[in-house]
């Protein structure tokens, strides 16, 4: 069995995403690999956020190379002949926000809300102004380059379920401050 899938393997009619795991070479099934697929079962549970799902959303301008997700178990990073694939731990608690399963190209993914995307990446970020609603602003329009006009269309009891989990509580309620405060004058909040 051994030599069989080392066989296949070097032959190129698999490829080998983790042991353990392998998917079928597209010159074989004539089908395209899904990157986001692989990301959801390279290491399980995991759904895609932080970088990745921000840029995916059209939530910041920068192209993104490493798929990168979130999960319960310890952070890892797998390099396969499809990518990167980076994943981050956080608390099971935690872990079940803002998560949705969506199509792409026929293909069922799962993906962090454009709400927990971004605190995933507030949470997993080690530098983020937690003092003023000011200085978040500051972070997230030159820091990350946010769209601000997407907040418009956030819903800020994801990121007060985020809070309620008591990792950067004072940093998520501030952004709840600045989502309310788009969602009310559709300008930034008085300083």
């Amino acid at each position: 069995m051994l030599w069989q899938r080392q066989s296949l393997e070097k032959a190129g009619d698999i490829v080998r995403l983790r042991r353990g795991l392998y998917v079928v070479s597209p010159e074989l099934s004539g089908k395209y690999i899904e990157k986001y697929l692989c990301a959801n079962h390279i290491y399980e549970p995991s759904y895609i956020s932080l970088h990745w799902a921000l840029w995916w959303y059209g939530l910041i301008p920068e192209l993104v190379y490493t798929m990168t997700s979130i999960t319960t178990k310890r952070s890892c990073l797998f390099k396969t002949a499809y990518g990167r694939y980076e994943y981050h731990q956080v608390p099971p608690d935690y872990y079940n926000i803002g998560i949705r399963k969506i199509l792409d190209n026929n293909t069922p993914i799962l993906i962090a809300t454009p709400e927990k995307a971004l605190c995933d990446f507030i949470l997993k970020d080690r530098y983020v102004p937690s003092r003023s609603v000011k200085s978040l602003i500051q972070y997230l329009e030159e820091d990350i380059r946010f769209y601000m006009d997407a907040l418009l269309d956030f819903d800020a009891s994801i990121v007060e379920e985020c809070a309620r989990q008591g990792r950067k509580t004072t940093i998520f309620k501030n952004l709840i401050k600045i989502i309310e405060s788009w969602e009310q004058t559709y300008f930034p909040v008085k300083l």
